[in-house]
């Protein structure tokens, strides 16, 4: 049985088969004559002959070798398997998907920002996608000293490089550093086209580069929040309305009852008045009392002050010089 062992057909195939795994290269025996091909969906099988393409192979299903293959092969087409010969041959299986990777920044990037002399600390995150795209250099770069390549080595490589090109983006001319989230789409194109340009000579494209979010310390979170909160109120008293709503809302003035009834009654009455001057402006044309009018009363012909009162029986005075009441003299 020893002896036959080795003439037996074998099965060429992917057969440790993952998610993860970029490429699989099959190199345990000679392929025998009646060896069968078997290609799954999203595989490409590449024959190679001493590291070189013998011949690419696309469509899905099982082929047998000798008369649905070897016939296209570029240097072995003519090659006759005998009893106790076979072909020696490498086949490298291709994942033909597109990669859905997340990042994220290790460590903070401290990015230079003005007032600040040590940087501005900040995390990043976010997805990349890439795919293979280009199996001669795929071959020449990785897959000539590698029998598998998984997502993780691809992703090893690029966060190596996402520090540098993340603060090259970041800092272009006219970025607000402390609103980076509305430039996102711009920093994460330039980051795609640069990456793009360092994998492809490793027969990988990069589809896609996205960032999701930028990460900033707390203090300035904090600050930024706060900031963002002025700019949408406008003034200081609307933003200390608002905060006190809040702090009673969130039980932080809930110490004192008669103090947030209080706080309650003056910001009813504070916006009971202002509906009302809403409703009724005042009227550009209504009379005022002219600032210096003399309201004290008429002094009578001679030129003596009359009194409003009666000085002897205190009756109400009118523009008469005797009291009607007690007929006391008023001038």
């Amino acid at each position: 049985m020893g002896f036959f062992r080795d003439q037996f057909a074998n099965v060429v195939e992917w057969q440790e088969f993952r998610d993860d795994m970029i490429f699989y290269k099959w190199n345990n025996d000679e392929i025998k004559k009646g060896s069968k091909l078997i290609i799954r969906p999203g595989q490409d099988a590449i024959f190679l002959n001493n590291g070189k393409i013998e011949g690419v192979f696309r469509e899905d299903g099982e082929y047998d070798i000798v008369s649905e293959i070897v016939p296209f092969l570029s240097t072995l087409k003519g090659f006759k398997f005998g009893f106790n010969s076979g072909m020696r041959v490498e086949v490298l299986f291709v994942n033909t998907k597109e990669f859905t990777v997340k990042w994220g920044t290790k460590s903070a990037i401290n990015i230079p920002a003005p007032g600040m002399p040590g940087g501005m600390p900040i995390r990043a995150n976010g997805t990349f996608n890439f795919k293979v795209d280009d199996y001669v250099a795929l071959i020449d770069q990785i897959a000539g000293v590698k029998d598998r390549y998984l997502v993780d080595d691809v992703k090893i490589r690029i966060t190596s490089v996402l520090d540098q090109l993340l603060m090259k983006w970041i800092t272009q001319e006219g970025k607000d550093m402390f609103n980076l989230q509305a430039n996102a789409s711009d920093i994460s194109r330039g980051i795609q086209e640069d990456l793009d340009m360092q994998m492809i000579k490793s027969g990988i494209t990069i589809t896609g580069f996205n960032v999701m979010s930028f990460n900033y310390p707390k203090e300035i979170q904090d600050m930024i929040t706060k900031n963002a909160s002025y700019g949408m109120v406008g003034n200081m008293d609307k933003y200390q309305q608002i905060s006190i709503t809040d702090g009673m809302a969130s039980g932080k003035m809930s110490g004192s009852g008669i103090t947030s009834d209080m706080v309650e009654m003056m910001m009813g009455m504070n916006v009971a008045n202002k509906m009302m001057n809403n409703i009724n402006p005042p009227s550009q044309n209504q009379s005022q009392p002219a600032p210096n009018q003399n309201t004290e009363p008429a002094p009578n012909g001679n030129g003596q002050q009359r009194p409003n009162f009666c000085p002897n029986c205190g009756a109400k005075t009118g523009q008469a010089n005797f009291c009607s009441n007690c007929g006391q003299k008023l001038v």
